[in-house]
């Protein structure tokens, strides 16, 4: 490494406040002392940092200043960063293992991550500096940034909580790992053309990604296929081979997650699929060219695309091989690096915790069994117990289409082996129901792992159920509902296993980075140890009182609403009005989240705008963000409904553009980001019952944006915090919902009955919002009228009224921003902190350490 003399004396620290490194072993021969030197790839002085960044861009993009791309500098930029983070991530490894920590791996399909120069420059504390360095070599920070591809390795909250999760066991001190696959492509890239979504490709890794390294060296063999052999064990026991597989190699990828400030740098390992034989040299010498990677091809698919469309055979093979293969790999990893200090599995427990982010990584059951038992040869029944003390269970869903359910026959032909060890942790769990509840053949049937039906089923959420010493949901309600209706029978039997975790968000990216404004005020206002203690926002609760500080959170919404309608304009050239209410609905679409309620509401503000304009006393700019699995024709439709709206509402100038629509094409974290500091109201709408816990109302409700809900999810525990009147409430609740189930619904009744209603349902299916197809959402609102699952009609009257309470509210500004500070203020238990604490607590039994940096030793 490069080393040159600072100009700083000797124990001088630098502008973080840390003891200045990286002193040479040898003093001055001449003054007796020892001159301070930072080294290149750790150094923290503004000087080293301006030198490293330009030796990057010259050996590692091989470009001058002269000659670099905007995509060269935040290599430069990036790589400058990653020297450091990675400094501090090889000591924080060494003080894991030097303290022997119990270590947490968390097992998620997806890490939405969202881009990580900005996040690690504020980690680091040279966010302010870096901004310094590039305006000296002529460069703005915010343009560099934009430069960074973002990695679409998630669909929605699942990811994003993943990665939140990831930044507070970091910042917090665990000895964090996430576990997942690197996706070639990730999500798709949404395009909005003629109203339609059109996906593309998300060549995230196009121009490659400056943050991973490649550990080859760990690589793991992962097997499918096959078939099982009995044998005779050293001992005499029995045992199972599995044989005549199809290999694939798990290539894993490691990326710095940094904790904030305190030199923790935890590991994301992600797993990239490459086959075992990738190229057929004599088939490929016989001419046939395409057989000789087809091994290769077949294996590589399994890391190519985030849930790969699962409506035909193939693509359902693929995501069950997809689940298999990252959860082999982890496992193995695990046990890898347990044994390396570890001769036998009895403190195995003890020292590893590994968490399900719901039922996708539940073969992890039937996988670290196969893997004590069969490899290890441990005994069954403690193989058993270790397995039950090291998993947890996070269930995420209520929805019973997301709990996976997948055929015997399957198993049978991808996975052999996990099955026979399935049926053998069935057989014997069955049995103890029995015990518990005997002769109660119906429990038996409902508990049991194996479904029975015209097609045999394995029930994933049942195997992690089983296999797992602690099950959580991730909010009160949504815990509740997991005890009293979807996993009952199993929280009757072992109540003291399930618990909950409400959700939470790390400020550090939803707030501190992407509102710095907002940020900056609240740290003037109540000092800077909000950021690692969101608790501290209770101190703002007063302030709400006070007229010149609720001015001055006004200004600073004003300030963001105007960048983001700065930033419309220029990239879809779009027109906002900052001084309207920005109505801000963004999530993944899915008809629960009733996306299509809001659009029902647009049209009925339209109309009655029409007839009287002062119904639009308070402007409006309504937002939508969302993408839609690509083969869910429903959710597609919404989203070309509501473009159809957007074109004739934005278009009349009878509104004088006072109601806008907008859908905003490729929502993803970045976009995330702009938007959730300049919106006003956060719609957060599902039908009571459906939604887990929802993590973009606690983004949106850090930032100052007032909520319009229902007693949904971790709404019912913001609006317990933030008080009923800063909270706007609607609709059935979760029982009402049920009764109406119960004793039947007739949502064709409550349209014949509601003539506001009736006229927009019958506007919309006239093809008014479709001219060149009459009949284009017809089918949308023939569902409505026959089936109405998620009670939009039922609900409808009362999201008016209740949206005609925020209209009323927005007109009068102070008393608006003072409830948005009151917000504010009660959001401290939605900080994953917290959730990660109580984690750490009460299911992992991990406690924090510390990670002291040694300094820099050139010699």
């Amino acid at each position: 490494m490069t080393s040159r003399t600072s100009e700083r004396p000797l124990g001088a620290t630098s502008s973080t406040g840390a003891q200045a490194s990286n002193e040479p072993r040898h003093a001055d021969p001449r003054t007796g002392t020892r001159p301070l030197i930072e080294d290149d790839r750790t150094g923290m002085d503004d000087a080293t940092l301006r030198r490293a960044f330009l030796d990057h861009l010259q050996y590692s993009q091989g470009k001058s200043r002269a000659n670099s791309t905007d995509l060269d500098r935040f290599f430069a930029l990036a790589f400058t960063v990653r020297d450091r983070l990675t400094y501090r991530w090889a000591q924080t490894q060494e003080t894991y293992s030097k303290v022997d920590a119990k270590r947490i791996y968390y097992l998620s399909a997806e890490f939405l991550l969202g881009r990580a120069l900005a996040n690690n420059l504020q980690a680091l504390d040279i966010y302010e500096r870096s901004k310094e360095l590039l305006r000296g070599a002529g460069l703005e920070l915010s343009d560099v940034l934009e430069d960074e591809p973002e990695p679409g390795l998630g669909n929605g909250g699942l990811g994003r909580l993943a990665a939140c999760f990831l930044d507070s066991m970091a910042t917090l001190g665990y000895a964090g790992y996430g576990y997942g696959i690197r996706y070639e492509f990730g999500i798709f890239e949404q395009e909005i053309k003629n109203g339609w979504q059109v996906e593309r490709p998300d060549e995230w890794l196009r121009f490659g990604n400056p943050w991973e390294y490649v550990r080859p060296e760990y690589a793991v063999p992962v097997n499918f296929g096959g078939r099982v052999e009995g044998g005779i064990g050293a001992n005499g026991e029995i045992v199972a081979r599995w044989v005549d597989t199809q290999q694939v190699l798990g290539v894993p990828f490691d990326t710095p997650i940094a904790g904030f400030r305190n030199n923790t740098v935890n590991t994301l390992r992600l797993w990239q699929a490459r086959a075992g034989n990738e190229f057929d040299l004599k088939v490929f010498n016989d001419g046939d060219y395409v057989r000789a990677v087809e091994d290769k091809n077949s294996s590589e698919v399994i890391s190519k695309v985030l849930y790969p469309n699962d409506q035909n055979q193939a693509g359902r093979d693929l995501r069950l091989k997809q689940e298999y293969f990252f959860v082999a790999c982890a496992i193995s990893d695990i046990v890898r690096r347990y044994k390396k200090t570890h001769k036998t599995f009895d403190e195995f427990a003890a020292k590893n915790a590994i968490q399900l982010n719901d039922t996708h990584p539940a073969i992890a059951v039937a996988e670290l069994m196969r893997v004590l038992v069969d490899l290890h040869r441990i005994p069954w029944d403690r193989a058993w117990e270790i397995t039950v003390a090291t998993l947890g269970y996070t269930n995420h869903t209520l929805l019973q289409e997301a709990l996976e359910r997948w055929p015997v026959a399957m198993f049978e032909r991808l996975l052999p082996r996990h099955l026979q060890i399935i049926y053998e942790i069935n057989r014997r769990f069955i049995r103890s129901v029995m015990a518990r509840f005997p002769g109660d053949d119906a429990r038996v049937r409902r508990m049991s792992i194996i479904e029975e039906g015209n097609e045999k089923k394995v029930a994933m959420a049942h195997l992690a159920v089983v296999g797992s010493h602690a099950v959580n949901g991730v909010a009160a309600l949504h815990s509740d509902l997991l005890k009293r209706d979807v996993l009952r029978d199993f929280a009757e039997m072992t109540p003291a296993k399930f618990s909950n975790k409400t959700n939470g968000v790390t400020p550090r990216r939803w707030l501190w980075s992407c509102n710095p404004r907002l940020g900056a005020l609240i740290t003037e206002a109540i000092g800077p140890n909000w950021v690692t203690n969101l608790d501290d926002l209770q101190k703002l609760a007063p302030l709400a009182n006070d007229a010149s500080f609720v001015e001055r959170v006004g200004a600073v919404k004003r300030a963001n609403k105007a960048d983001f309608a700065n930033y419309a304009a220029k990239t879809w050239g779009f027109r906002f009005d900052p001084d309207s209410m920005y109505d801000v609905q963004i999530k993944r679409l899915h008809e629960y989240k009733r996306q299509l309620l809001n659009a029902l509401h647009v049209v009925r503000l339209y109309l009655d705008a029409k007839r009287d304009p002062s119904a639009l006393a308070a402007p409006r700019t309504v937002l939508f963000g969302a993408k839609a699995a690509p083969g869910y024709r429903a959710a597609k439709l919404i989203i070309k409904l509501i473009n159809g709206i957007a074109e004739i509402v934005n278009g009349d100038v009878d509104l004088q553009g006072r109601l806008r629509v907008a859908f905003l094409p490729n929502y993803r974290v970045s976009l995330a980001e702009r938007i959730i500091p300049a919106a006003d109201l956060s719609e957060q709408i599902s039908t009571a019952g459906k939604e887990a816990s929802g993590t973009g109302n606690m983004k949106l409700s850090m930032n100052g944006a007032l909520t319009i809900g229902t007693l949904d999810g971790a709404n019912v525990e913001i609006r317990d915090a933030v008080g009923p009147e800063n909270f706007f409430l609607f609709g059935l609740t979760t029982e009402e919902v049920t009764d109406l189930q119960r004793t039947g619904y007739s949502p064709r009744a409550v349209y014949d009955k509601n003539p506001r209603l009736k006229e927009v349902i019958d506007l919309i299916g006239s093809g008014f919002f479709s001219a060149d197809d009459p009949s284009m959402f017809r089918p949308l609102m023939d569902n409505l009228l026959d089936h109405d699952t998620y009670m939009l009609l039922e609900d409808f009257d009362a999201y008016v009224a209740c949206q005609k309470q925020v209209s009323d509210a927005f007109l009068d500004p102070r008393k608006w921003h003072a409830m948005a500070v009151r917000n504010i203020a009660h959001m401290g238990m939605f900080s994953s902190d917290r959730t990660i604490r109580e984690y750490a607590k009460e299911i992992w039994g991990a406690e924090p350490v510390k990670v002291e940096l040694r300094p820099y030793d050139d010699g």
